[in-house]
């Protein structure tokens, strides 16, 4: 009877952790920096990041300046921000990587690592974009990309936290405060 009780036990949690679904992290993701090396999220470990989805012509294109301004307060502070040129809103997005690059230097002085151009929908959506704006991916919230400069959270962890509207300053206190741990 005792054996049968411990098989019994034994052979729930082993079921039970079958079923129980792994999610990813934002460290199980390898994306392309925009000067074509190989950038392993892995690295970010310990830090909260933004990720936010960017385009040079854009009517929130001057958001760069305050991502910028966001990245200079925090970057000593365990936080970073990670841009990634998207053309999937009404073309905003024409330029190649070396043109964007020059472009967030010149026009905005960006020193915050920027990705080379990817797709942030569709048939040919990023799979850390695929992550990032469904919970059956990450585990905790959906946030749809309907613009450039849409701003998704990750924590320490590598966990994704918060999606956050084109429209929301990265200045916002919203952000602010969870960066500060508020």
């Amino acid at each position: 009877m005792k054996t049968k009780t411990i098989l019994l036990l034994v052979l729930t949690v082993v079921l039970g952790l079958a079923f129980t679904v792994q999610y990813k992290t934002l460290y199980d993701f390898k994306v392309t920096a925009i000067d074509g090396t190989e950038y392993d999220l892995a690295q970010l470990k310990g830090k909260k990041v933004m990720i936010v989805n960017t385009a040079s012509k854009c009517g929130y294109t001057p958001q760069y300046k305050e991502l910028q301004e966001l990245y200079l307060k925090y970057k000593d502070k365990n936080f970073i921000i990670i841009g990634f040129p998207a053309n999937n809103f009404l073309s905003q997005e024409p330029g190649t990587d070396t043109e964007i690059k020059s472009f967030c230097m010149v026009n905005y002085g960006v020193t915050f690592p920027m990705m080379s151009k990817i797709s942030v929908k569709g048939k040919n959506i990023a799979p850390l974009y695929k992550w990032l704006q469904n919970k059956t991916e990450n585990g905790v919230g959906d946030g749809k990309v309907t613009w450039n400069f849409h701003k998704f959270l990750i924590d320490e962890q590598g966990h994704w936290v918060k999606s956050i509207d084109t429209k929301t300053s990265p200045l916002s206190s919203e952000v602010t405060n969870w960066i500060e741990g508020k």
